[in-house]
């Protein structure tokens, strides 16, 4: 059983195991330890992770990423259209009520949720761990961001469980990095915390946590966000940037073609990365627009000069952080900065500048931290581990509370409650009262719409509580309802259940009876001049008195509408993930076919002029050889997309013929290899004798 953490990252997916008493990244088909979040759709199956970034450029239109960024996201909300849309080339479209992208895949236009196009990526992140770790992989921890709403958690859960894998925990990224941070630490102190700030700013997020860490736990005391800064959004303003200088340059247009901005965003990043660790850096695109090359240099000042208005936001996070945390910038003894645009040196110099030119901690690696501590939570979750002991207390960014239906008889009642205040520790449990003779509807909201991502809905889900009857007596009953925050941030509505306030008798305390009523026995036993009469009688009755007290009676249904996918929806899912996979896994193996039936002819043509000659006559040769080519004009004609089967017929076929050479070589291979092992015997045991002979005799007494 497989122990991975997986953190999905808007550009790039990074999954991490423990195994061996620590934590590996797990790295892809192309030996890389960070796979592109990709998913592309083509005429004959999916490309998933590398081969989708590979067709990128030319199949933009069927490639969608960021899906992260869309997942449980509404198609109206503007935010989704006028930012997102930027970063997707893809044609976001609705997907009742969701978003979802149109593509041309298998020849047809399909139009694919976001769920599914995330469960098809998760799909390939569980293969690549399968193939790496040689053991089934099921249990895992996602990260996700800490703004996610309780909507957008429920359709990470969807994909997840769409492609076969069980989330024990989504696991805030923040909080993973915290964890990661905290758990290999010896010198946690037992008394007085030690608080961290953890920046995590990456392709398309700004995220902040300031963590108390005291020996074996740690808590998350705050977290703020800038939901649209990141390594994207640095990129974006080059692209605009060179876009227009190569306009007034080069007379190009470059905005009316997506393909010529689409290779202009891939060159920008490249040089963005080079402008991290050096003073000036050049940009390049060959043919980028009606066969016209485009260059320019940019210094490093250039560039910070260019983002400016991004820069002096990266301090509003973690202002805001510390002032919910309670806390000020002296407090925070260490800040670890985390994801990969914290590479960015004027990013730098503007966080260590707000803690007062404190150094940057840059202990955990910034590409990797998440993953690895989704592994270790996951180990922490896992039976099959053994992890040091480390308590996780998480919160929850958003105000959550419940609104009712006011009984008629009952005007003052209040009709809603926050239940779970903003910074609420996860998971948490909440009991709520009742009185009611008949059924009723609970209805969760953020309570905060304004802090929500865009213009998201604040409605979490509704619970009707059922056959709720009045009591013995026809008054109201009594109704408790259990309101969970679980692991994954998200609310549910575990249980509802009557109580009823019945007498019963309880004996009364010891110490709280008068002193003149003690019991017998206890004055007996105090008493030298009892008789031994007195002393043998039975010892007085225990005085009791009679206690209200509630008593649970009955359990009652709860009918729950929420965010989650529908059964028979998800069921659909599921088989259209499970072709999808089929298609691509045949498409895989007839490739394979294909190519193996290649290299054989060329391998045996070689063979046949080569170490294969002595053994075939001119009649042979010649057969073989027509065979080959024939094979091969078809391979490169009608065969180009031919059947599976068809290609291992071909391959039989040619080793049918060329067996029966390969057969003769080998076994004159083996004949010789046969005369040289015995003429190396013979002539060790020939040795052997000589020096036996040679051997002077030892004297005897």
């Amino acid at each position: 059983m497989s122990v991975v953490g997986i953190d999905l990252g808007s550009a790039t997916t990074v999954v991490a195991v423990a195994r061996n008493r620590g934590i590996d990244v797990i790295t892809n088909e192309v030996s890389n330890r960070a796979t592109p979040t990709l998913v592309g759709f083509g005429p004959k199956a999916r490309t998933l992770g590398e081969p989708a970034k590979t067709n990128e450029i030319s199949n933009f239109k069927n490639t969608v990423g960021s899906f992260k960024r869309i997942i449980g996201r509404s198609f109206q909300d503007p935010e989704i259209l006028e930012i997102e849309n930027k970063f997707i080339s893809a044609q976001l479209v609705d997907v009742q009520g969701q978003v979802g992208a149109k593509v041309q895949y298998l020849g047809e236009e399909q139009i694919l949720s976001s769920v599914q196009l995330t469960a098809a990526f998760l799909t390939k992140i569980k293969e690549t761990a399968t193939a790496e770790l040689k053991l089934p992989v099921s249990d895992v921890v996602i990260s996700v961001p800490g703004w996610y709403t309780d909507a957008q958690r429920r359709a990470i859960l969807d994909a997840s469980e769409i492609a076969g894998l069980n989330a024990l925990r989504l696991m805030n990224d923040t909080t993973a990095s915290a964890l990661g941070y905290g758990i290999t630490k010896t010198d946690l102190p037992e008394d007085k915390p030690r608080y961290v700030a953890i920046c995590d700013i990456g392709h398309s997020n700004y995220s902040v946590a300031i963590v108390a860490y005291l020996k074996g736990k740690l808590n998350v005391l705050s977290t703020a966000y800038d939901r649209h800064f990141g390594g994207r959004n640095f990129d974006q303003a080059l692209v605009d940037h060179f876009a227009k200088e190569f306009s007034t340059k080069y007379k190009l247009d470059l905005t009316s073609s997506p393909k010529a901005m689409f290779r202009l965003s891939a060159a920008v990043e490249k040089m963005k990365k080079i402008l991290s660790a050096n003073a000036q850096a050049p940009i390049s695109v060959e043919s980028i627009m009606n066969d016209v090359d485009v260059s320019a240099m940019m210094k490093r000042e250039e560039l910070e000069a260019l983002v400016q208005p991004l820069l002096a936001r990266s301090i509003e996070p973690l202002e805001r952080a510390l002032a919910d945390a309670k806390l000020t910038a002296g407090d925070i003894e260490a800040i670890e900065m985390v994801g990969g645009c914290t590479r960015v040196p004027a990013i730098k110099d503007a966080i260590s500048a707000f803690f007062g030119g404190k150094a940057l901690s840059f202990t955990l690696n910034q590409d990797e931290a998440v993953a690895r501590g989704c592994a270790f939570g996951c180990a922490i979750l896992s039976p099959v581990l053994r992890v040091r002991d480390f308590a996780v207390h998480d919160l929850t960014p958003y105000p959550i509370e419940f609104s009712w239906d006011k009984t008629a008889d009952i005007p003052d009642e209040d009709s809603q409650l926050e239940v779970f205040a903003k910074n609420n520790v996860v998971p948490s449990t909440k009991i709520l009262t009742f009185y009611r003779k008949e059924a009723f509807t609970l209805t969760a909201t953020y309570s905060s719409p304004g802090d929500l991502p865009g213009q998201t809905k604040p409605w979490i889900g509704a619970y009707t509580i059922k056959n709720v009857t009045p009591n013995s007596s026809g008054d109201y009953s009594i109704v408790k309802v259990k309101a969970r925050l679980n692991l994954h941030g998200i609310l549910n509505v575990e249980q509802a259940y009557v109580v009823e306030e019945v007498e019963v008798e309880e004996v009364i305390p010891e110490e709280e009876l008068p002193k003149e009523e003690k019991p017998a026995a206890e004055t007996t036993e105090k008493s030298e001049d009892a008789d031994m009469e007195e002393a043998d009688a039975e010892p007085a009755k225990p005085k009791t008195r009679l206690v209200k007290k509630m008593v649970r009676k009955a359990d009652l249904p709860v009918i729950t509408a929420s965010a989650t996918l529908e059964p028979t929806l998800k069921d659909q899912y599921k088989e259209k993930e499970f072709n999808m996979a089929m298609t691509d896994r045949v498409v895989s193996e007839t490739e394979d076919k294909k190519n193996a039936l290649e290299e054989y002819i060329y391998e045996v043509r070689g063979k046949l002029e080569d170490e294969w000659a002595p053994f075939v006559d001119d009649a042979q040769r010649e057969k073989l050889n027509s065979m080959l080519l024939d094979t091969e004009d078809w391979l490169y004609g009608d065969g180009e997309d031919a059947k599976k089967a068809k290609y291992v017929s071909k391959m039989e076929d040619l080793q049918r013929q060329a067996g029966p050479i390969r057969g003769r070589y080998f076994e004159a291979e083996n004949k010789k290899a046969e005369e040289i092992r015995a003429a190396r015997e013979a002539a060790e045991a020939k040795s052997g004798k000589k020096t036996q002979e040679s051997r002077p005799a030892v004297p005897t007494t």
